[in-house]
């Protein structure tokens, strides 16, 4: 851990500057971690490399050793300098100063994969907890060209992501992240392993997009917001939940469409399937041709 912490020390001396707590950050200090995070992400010289939130270049450094090409995507701009400044020489890194969720992810690895004759896009980060949902959300919803996702989030919005629906983690997030990839767990990271230490303790995942996906609806957006209201209040029943919604419009097509489904009207959102959801979502549709 030393060289990496004396690294950082030694940067954040130099450029005069504290880790920013309203952009959540954090401060990777863990060899062990960094090389687990590479090393899982399974990158080779084929590859786009998309980093998220690169701060000091911790990651950066050796992302930019394995990959074909690394596009960093910064918002801060205290970080700009010194990401320049460490990586002047890399003729295989670009830096974007903006907000990830502003940015057209699909035209770049569009042009990149073309001009550079690159074969996978991969995303590899440790990204700012204060704002992972959107962010992995944005990875899956825009269907975008990926391989992988590999991240280092807090470890109980990992146990989340990485549920099989109708698990005890299970929230709404956990269908939709099915629903686009297969998550793995690598490995769990101490706050110690970062300066300033966060409260919380931290997880690296993977997702692996799947080339299919896992049940066919007729309509996504509604397939989607079924499982999204149905979430929206957890104590109550799935019946009360998606009749509050207006999904159903009122208590006795909600009793009706469960019936016909073979859905206890007492069952809770998180006890259904995936296969279970779509069939919902296709006759509520069905219903309402009717």
């Amino acid at each position: 851990m030393s060289n990496i912490l004396e690294e950082t020390n030694f940067i954040l001396k130099k450029y005069k500057i504290k880790a920013n707590k309203a952009l959540g950050q954090n401060f990777l200090i863990s060899q062990e971690v960094v090389d687990k995070i590479v090393e899982s992400s399974n990158i080779s010289k084929e590859d786009l490399v998309i980093e998220i939130g690169p701060g000091l270049g911790t990651l950066t450094k050796e992302l930019l050793e394995k990959a074909g090409k690394v596009i960093a995507i910064e918002l801060d701009d205290k970080m700009l300098q010194i990401l320049n400044d460490r990586f002047a020489l890399y003729d295989n890194f670009e830096l974007i100063n903006n907000d990830v969720l502003k940015v057209d992810l699909g035209k770049i690895i569009k042009k990149e994969k073309k001009e550079n004759n690159l074969k996978k896009a991969k995303v590899v980060a440790n990204l700012p907890y204060y704002i992972t949902t959107p962010i992995i959300m944005k990875l899956l919803e825009e269907k975008l060209d990926l391989e992988s996702i590999t991240v280092m989030i807090q470890k109980e919005v990992a146990d989340r992501l990485a549920e099989i629906p109708g698990g005890k983690n299970t929230g709404a997030i956990t269908y939709t992240v099915y629903f686009y990839a297969e998550t793995e767990k690598i490995l769990e990271v101490p706050n110690n392993s970062f300066i300033p230490e966060p409260e919380v303790t931290s997880e690296v995942i993977k997702l692996n997009i799947r080339k299919e996906e896992p049940v066919k609806v007729d309509d996504k957006e509604l397939f989607f917001k079924i499982i999204k209201s149905a979430f929206m209040q957890r104590r109550k029943t799935l019946l009360n939940g998606l009749t509050n919604a207006k999904v159903f419009k009122n208590k006795e097509e909600g009793i009706k469409v469960l019936k016909e489904l073979g859905i206890s009207e007492n069952i809770r959102a998180e006890k259904l399937t995936l296969e279970q959801f779509a069939q919902l979502s296709d006759l509520l549709i069905k219903d309402s041709e009717n």
